[in-house]
């Protein structure tokens, strides 16, 4: 998140444009999703690594994490082998698993351009992350499909994105790690409908959805999104998002710590109690010391667990 500003950092938003209708959601889905770890029947909160302090090593980075209420990590795209491994042990010794990653090639490299080389970077950094993902003994990486632009129309960065995508399937179905789309500030995908009918057409257990809290509030409600999308979501990332005035357009927003902002909280933890989901919900939020993360994964209890 803090690595890419299109992801975050954006004080004046113009809410407006309108959707193309893309017809009705698909209505079957392919055979279900190989099992996630399982969950105790809860939600288990985890932290963004980059949210740890840099100045440590990775052993007490992880160390930190679990010692401060985080019960798992989400890595990013790492390409170094050496450094790779030393993550790896870093989990395993601290018995703090890395349950997803993120990818970090596609926001430079978007699967909807169309320029090949642009593509094949992009595919590149995918192939990196699943490989990372069986390395670290991760469930799933997160991927932003593709971005819509002055350049990009809307019909294009879907059709190109999963044609992109599709090239992907075997390699994920052969080390057993689930591509889960996210919902971004990219333009793209603006609705759970449409996310239900883009991640639908893959026709492929190896294609689900990364549910983001915070990301759709300028557009929408959160517990609308996890009711629409159901079953799809496999992971959940946490943040907060406030309107701090209110306009035509623009109005000024922001994110904020969880708790701080406009989200309902009770009505998010309710819309995850009726879908069942009992998966990994991921705080990404700005980087802090050992009190800063305690204070986080102590809301994340509160608002999310409702402890």
């Amino acid at each position: 998140m803090n690595n890419n500003p299109s992801r975050r950092d954006f004080l004046k938003v113009s809410a407006g444009s309108a959707l193309a209708s893309l017809g009705p959601p698909a209505t079957g889905l392919a055979a279900a999703a190989p099992a996630p770890a399982p969950a105790s029947g809860r939600i288990k909160k985890a932290v963004q690594i980059y949210m740890l302090p840099k100045d440590l090593s990775y052993a007490d980075r992880f160390k930190l994490a679990g010692d401060v209420g985080f019960e798992g990590v989400e890595a990013q795209t790492m390409e170094d082998p050496k450094v790779a491994d030393e993550i790896k042990k870093a989990s395993e010794d601290a018995k703090v698993p890395i349950h997803s990653v993120m990818n970090m090639a596609h926001w430079a490299n978007p699967l909807s351009s169309s320029d090949p080389a642009v593509v094949q970077k992009s595919l590149d950094g995918m192939k990196t992350s699943l490989h990372n993902a069986k390395l670290w003994g991760a469930e799933t990486v997160l991927l932003v499909p593709g971005v819509v632009n002055a350049d990009i129309s809307y019909q294009d960065a879907w059709t190109r994105s999963q044609k992109n995508i599709r090239t992907l399937i075997p390699l994920a179905e052969e080390l057993k790690i689930v591509i889960c789309i996210e919902e971004v500030w990219n333009k793209f995908l603006l609705s759970p409908l449409e996310m239900v009918k883009y991640v639908d057409e893959f026709k492929s257990p190896w294609i689900r959805q990364y549910f983001d809290v915070g990301n759709v509030v300028i557009y929408g409600y959160p517990q609308d999104w996890i009711r629409t999308l159901g079953k799809r979501f496999r992971k959940v990332h946490l943040k907060d998002f406030k309107v701090l005035s209110h306009g035509f357009s623009p109005f000024q927003t922001e994110f904020v710590n969880l708790g701080d902002g406009d989200i309902d909280w009770a009505a998010v933890r309710k819309a995850f109690a009726d879908v069942g989901y009992t998966g990994w919900a991921t705080t990404e939020l700005e980087a802090g010391d050992e009190a800063y993360l305690r204070d986080v994964a102590k809301r994340v209890d509160k608002l999310v667990l409702g402890l």
